[in-house]
């Protein structure tokens, strides 16, 4: 090739990779947009948040042994939820690649692949909670929390369907930039699970008091009207009129359906990885009896709520990356990830400052016991530690879905959760003999070391010449 044939075709390549510098949107106007799209995600992630916040509440007021049975029960319904929610996490970037491209009449045909994707995770997960309790004795779980956290799983996994369902409609909805309905809906099952759980755990109006059986109950009940809700929606709107979702009925495409599958379920067994960590270290701490138990349950149902934000946050930056990609802006798609880091940034200060000034007063609402309450307090002094590397890493992890980019992101996840943070965590909490503390010790450099890597990462894979090659 020739020097002016190969300065033209460069030249052609910078044009490709980004509009006229002076046509190209300020991050300030980026930081706005990405803002005003994050905010109801935001919103929906806290009440979502708040539901622990509630299910703790109750169980705490019933009986140490209740808040303790919902703790381990939590994190054992936490740890399989995250594969098909994650995997799900496909649909947004799919989707808002899709409409970025202009080519919004094939949305409606991926969405009923998705559907068909969801159930069969339901039908996985409904299987996995129904089989776990019996592997509760050999994980060496304190006997006396057995027998409650056999009753709160066996009460949530009937709605278990219900949830990856409302994810699947709730990620399309997200998808195409329409993020009030997952802060109504969620807001909405809120006060639906507040007085519910309350009767069925106390046994009040003539029903009988099933502890944490009852909030697991209450919890399927919400989550069943939740995603009645969000279809609903979907159906009734003019806004997804043109997609005729609910149109006709599609048969499983399977092409399609490992489409979905290769690029979600990295982001699965990711999530899985990442909550793992957490729910590993639940576990083990609920080897200490009930007091570590109930504490780590409190710490980290607080240290939840505050990362509520960046998450909403990377769901908000996953899209904006993708339409990006999609519309052929790839200096935009750098764009977008940067406005994202702004924002979590100063939500995280906020949040580490409200955990270490606050955390007695916090602790107070969950629990009367004065042995819990101190631990749980000291505790949050550690949550407060980590709330910068965990913001980096969600946030640098929604910005490589929007690229589709994760098989590496995976990879680079296990080794900083489970090649550095549990190691470290098990070799101080329960080698060494520093308890709860030593544990999340782990979880800080886990977290730590997961920013690192995954903002390095999205660094090389946003470069706009790489762009242009790959294409959106």
């Amino acid at each position: 090739m020739s020097a002016d044939s190969s300065k033209s075709a460069s030249t052609k390549s910078a044009s490709t990779a980004s509009p006229p510098s002076a046509a190209r949107p300020r991050l300030s106007d980026e930081i706005r947009t990405t803002a005003l799209l994050a905010a109801p995600l935001v919103g929906g992630h806290v009440s979502t948040g708040l539901i622990g916040f509630v299910d703790n509440v109750l169980a705490g007021h019933h009986a140490t042994s209740t808040l303790a049975s919902v703790s381990i029960g939590t994190a054992l319904w936490y740890l399989p939820m995250m594969v098909p929610i994650g995997t799900l996490l496909s649909v947004p970037p799919s989707v808002s690649q899709l409409d970025g491209a202009g080519r919004r009449g094939e949305i409606g045909a991926l969405f009923r692949q998705a559907l068909w994707l969801a159930l069969g995770l339901g039908v996985l997960l409904f299987a996995f909670l129904s089989f776990i309790p019996m592997a509760l004795g050999p994980m060496g779980i304190a006997p006396e929390i057995i027998p409650g956290v056999t009753d709160f799983l066996h009460g949530i996994r009937w709605g278990v369907m219900a949830l990856t369902l409302f994810f699947t409609m709730r990620y399309l909805s997200e998808g195409l930039h329409w993020t009030l309905p997952t802060m109504l809906l969620s807001a909405g099952g809120l006060l639906v699970l507040a007085p519910l759980g309350y009767v069925l755990t106390f046994g009040r109006f003539g029903f009988p008091e099933l502890g944490a059986g009852g909030l697991g109950l209450a919890s399927a009940i919400m989550l069943w009207l939740q995603a009645i809700g969000f279809a609903i929606v979907l159906w009734r709107s003019r806004r997804f009129a043109d997609l005729r979702l609910f149109e006709r009925f599609d048969a499983p495409d399977w092409p399609a359906i490992r489409g979905l599958l290769a690029t979600g379920l990295p982001i699965g067994v990711t999530i899985l990885m990442e909550g793992g960590l957490f729910i590993a270290t639940a576990l083990l701490i609920g080897r200490l009896g009930q007091i570590p138990a109930a504490a780590h349950q409190i710490a980290i149902n607080l240290a939840a709520l505050c990362f509520m934000v960046p998450m909403g946050l990377a769901e908000a930056t996953t899209v904006r990356v993708g339409h990006a990609l999609g519309r052929s802006d790839f200096h935009g798609v750098r764009r977008a990830a940067w406005a994202g880091y702004a924002i979590v940034l100063g939500t995280q200060l906020l949040s580490g400052i409200v955990l270490l000034t606050c955390n007695d007063l916090l602790v107070g609402f969950y629990t009367r016991d004065a042995a819990v309450a101190a631990l749980a307090a000291a505790l949050l002094l550690y949550a407060a530690a980590f709330q910068f590397p965990d913001g980096v890493q969600v946030l640098s992890a929604g910005a490589l879905r929007g690229l589709k980019d994760t098989r590496m992101p995976m990879l680079l996840a296990a080794l900083a959760y489970w090649g550095i943070g549990m190691p470290l965590g098990a070799g101080l909490g329960l080698g060494l003999g520093w308890g709860p503390k030593g544990m999340w010790i782990g979880l800080i450099a886990g977290l730590t070391v997961a920013a690192l890597l995954l903002g390095l990462r999205f660094v090389r894979s946003s470069h706009p010449d790489r762009l242009v090659m790959r294409g959106p």
